[in-house]
């Protein structure tokens, strides 16, 4: 006899992290390249010191930073082992019943589908525009009387697309006030769009009280590997939010390090410049190569190769250069060190690598 497993569980794809090999350049992992501040690494090794004792469960003092930083008040805002924590929590708190529906755009980013089935509730997938962009139109209109909630990745995950703000507002307009709105900005500080159209979530979200917004330290700020995200939404969104959590899941190490990188946001911020000029210059070597290439919006750039996704993914590995491939829909390329990013575009402006998957 085994343990009584979900049967269900059977259909549900693990998450893929990017692959890593020795030697190799990884541009498979949205990650930046920056090492933490020396302020944010003495408040690690500080925090690591007090490891024997258990960190805030509530991070309050965290909460409190950020709610300083944006505006908000404490109860706005939650913490959690990540985004992607608080995105299957988000489904935690609005699903219980399997025709629940959690709507998304597809390609997005690849834990919606995954976090709407271990809850039990139902994954509708709901194409991408011709543009690799959000289908707001499409989204709106799939939204029935069983959606309880609606991710929005902007920028999107991994095509590196994005909306703007005239673009979201009309949608949320367009959206029941008692369906949960997520706007998931992890790759926030990447956008680079006009002040008049520039899409805040938070800004957004101040007057509505179904919008939620995700964002995360994992990024910009450099701090993938403690985890730590946060959510910005109405108050009784966030109590809920803070019942299902795991206790004690965001480390008493990560929580000092997001208040430090918080306090260093401008330095830190500045980075982001760099990493957005080697993305732009990695897509117009690209396009004058003759690859079709979405602006990105993000820390990466996206290849929509199609059906030859993963073999284009095995002959960069072959060069030496990890990459993401997305099924039969494409690649995704992180923007890492120029001398990483330059290692890839040779292999990708190679004359005979854009004969076999360009020409």
């Amino acid at each position: 006899m085994s343990a009584h497993i979900r049967p269900d569980l059977d259909a549900i794809p693990a998450y893929v992290a990017g692959k890593t090999h020795p030697g190799a350049v990884k541009l498979a992992s949205n990650e930046t390249t920056f090492p933490p501040l020396p302020s944010v690494t003495k408040a690690i090794a500080e925090a690591v010191e007090l490891s024997n004792r258990y960190p805030d469960n509530h991070a309050v003092e965290l909460r409190g930073a950020l709610a300083d930083f944006l505006g908000v008040e404490l109860e706005n805002v939650a913490a959690g082992c990540g985004s992607v924590a608080l995105c299957q929590e988000l489904v935690q708190i609005t699903c219980r019943h399997p025709e629940d529906e959690v709507l998304f755009a597809w390609r997005s980013f690849e834990a919606y589908p995954i976090v709407a089935q271990v809850a039990g509730a139902k994954a509708v997938q709901v194409p991408l525009d011709g543009e690799f962009t959000h289908d707001l139109d499409a989204l709106a209109a799939a939204i029935t009387p069983n959606t309880r909630v609606v991710f929005v990745c902007n920028p999107n995950n991994p095509t590196g697309t994005a909306r703007g703000r005239a673009e979201i507002v009309e949608f949320l307009d367009r959206v029941p006030a008692d369906v949960l709105v997520v706007l998931d900005e992890a790759y926030f500080e990447y956008l680079r769009m006009p002040a008049e159209d520039f899409p805040d979530g938070v800004e957004l979200g101040r007057t509505r009280p179904n919008v939620l917004v995700l964002r995360t330290f994992s990024k910009a700020y450099g701090l993938a590997g403690l985890r730590v995200g946060y959510a910005v939404g109405a108050p009784e969104v966030i109590t809920a939010l803070m019942k299902v959590h795991i206790p004690f899941s965001v480390s008493r190490v990560a929580q000092a390090a997001a208040i430090a990188s918080l306090e260093a946001r401008h330095e830190l911020l500045e980075r982001t410049d760099a990493v957005v000029a080697e993305r732009d210059r990695m897509r117009e070597a690209l396009l004058a190569a003759g690859y079709r290439v979405p602006v990105s919006h993000s820390n990466f750039v996206w290849l929509p190769l199609g059906d030859r996704s993963a073999e284009y993914g095995a002959a960069s590995t072959e060069a030496g250069v990890i990459l993401r491939p997305y099924g039969t829909d494409g690649v995704r390329i992180t923007a890492g060190d120029p001398h990483e990013n330059d290692a890839f575009l040779r292999f990708a402006t190679d004359p005979e690598i854009v004969a076999r998957f360009v020409g």
